[in-house]
């Protein structure tokens, strides 16, 4: 079948939804209050997603950013402390040490999984060093048992950026059961969504009631004489988008076993393709959601390959760029950068400087899709490459 001739795909809508949320938005309404403090919804989605991820505590918020500088001010991060992040990631990453008056240490990515290198994250520690971000980028882990070893050696937390991993398990255990502190988005693109939203998962109570009061203006849920035990700020999540993401999280299981299967598919199906790498998986990572399809055209160049994002979306994938190095964005500079250059942190990430140039990735939804969908993906992207 010539391109011309080629129908275009149909992929399943983003977001899923259906009479589960508009259940979910009455019973919210019908209450009477609509924050957290009058209501019920916000606290029984917490103790949902905390134990689906197998956390001890789970506070939700407005937005994934805010859960990250939550998640971080709660670990002590402030002005004079370091917080070592990938290189390659959303800027929210960096952004969320930034506005804490901490300076962002960007370090490489593997080039296999897309996420922190360790060798490069264990000499960036020094001792300003208040906290490793590891981002699970698409779903997929970085080497959590050698963090894990390099925090016991260190002293350093581990705080996951867990934007992209909801349901996803290394070795047997999920994020929550990692020992660290977890944030999590609901952003409209993310696995689970209320339009916007987040969440912090905790291994102790400590570290969640200090959060709490962090998030609700230093003030304590019984208190009446405002009577404010901490400085915080208000990212207090509504009682609408809690009910919407109590009924995103009872699907969310099924999506990702479908998500699993149909990647399997589409990966070999890309292996096959002359030129392109499909982002590698980590064999301790036994469950991954697939926040994004994710692969590499090795020398593309940046120009070339946003042309090729172009040639894409005309020919009906959901196709995108991938980030592009933190460092390379002027708002990384803003506050709290180190004391470097682009081009000394461009040579210290070789692999985040290819990724920036020559990565794409595709949204979750055709991971949706049906088997003869990762035939019809694997075919355009073929076409594609044959007409460049």
């Amino acid at each position: 079948m010539s391109t011309s001739e080629r129908p275009v795909p149909d992929f399943p809508a983003w977001p899923q939804y259906d009479d589960t949320e508009r259940a979910a938005l009455i019973r919210a309404l019908d209450q009477g209050q609509w924050w957290r403090m009058g209501g019920d919804e916000v606290n029984s989605f917490e103790r949902e997603f905390a134990a689906y991820h197998g956390a001890e505590h789970a506070l939700a918020v407005t937005n994934g950013t805010h859960a990250l500088e939550l998640a971080l001010q709660v670990l002590g991060v402030g002005p004079g402390t370091e917080v070592i992040v990938p290189a390659f990631t959303f800027i929210s990453s960096s952004q969320a040490a930034q506005r804490l008056g901490a300076t962002a240490v960007p370090v490489d990515v593997d080039l296999n999984t897309y996420c922190l290198d360790i060798e490069a994250t264990a000499a960036a520690v020094t001792p300003r060093t208040r906290a490793i971000m590891p981002v699970h980028m698409a779903g997929h882990f970085a080497d959590m048992d050698a963090l894990a070893k390099l925090s016991a050696e260190t002293g350093v937390p581990v705080v996951q950026d867990a934007a992209h991993a909801h349901g996803a398990q290394w070795r047997g255990q999920r994020v929550g059961e990692l020992g660290s502190v977890a944030a999590f988005s609901f952003q409209n693109g993310k696995l689970m969504t209320a339009g916007e939203g987040g969440a912090v998962t905790f291994p102790d109570a400590f570290l969640h009631e200090e959060a709490f009061l962090r998030h609700s203006c230093g003030r304590p849920p019984t208190d009446r004489r405002y009577f404010h035990r901490t400085s915080g700020s208000n990212f207090r999540l509504n009682e609408f988008s809690a009910s919407v993401l109590r009924a995103q999280l009872a699907r969310l299981d099924g999506q990702i076993t479908l998500r699993e299967e149909r990647a399997g598919l589409l990966r070999s199906l890309l292996e096959q393709i002359p030129g392109v790498v499909p982002q590698g998986r980590e064999e301790r990572a036994d469950r991954v959601p697939h926040y994004m399809a994710m692969f590499r055209v090795p020398g593309l160049g940046e120009e070339r390959r946003n042309a090729l994002v172009d040639d894409l979306i005309a020919r009906g994938l959901p196709a995108f760029v991938v980030f592009r190095a933190i460092y390379r964005s002027d708002g990384f500079w803003e506050t709290g950068a180190p004391d470097t250059t682009v081009d000394r942190l461009a040579a210290a990430c070789p692999n985040t400087e290819a990724l920036t140039e020559d990565g794409i990735w595709l949204h979750h939804r055709t991971l949706l899709g049906t088997e003869r969908n990762m035939y019809d993906i694997a075919e355009i992207l073929s076409d594609a490459l044959a007409a460049r």
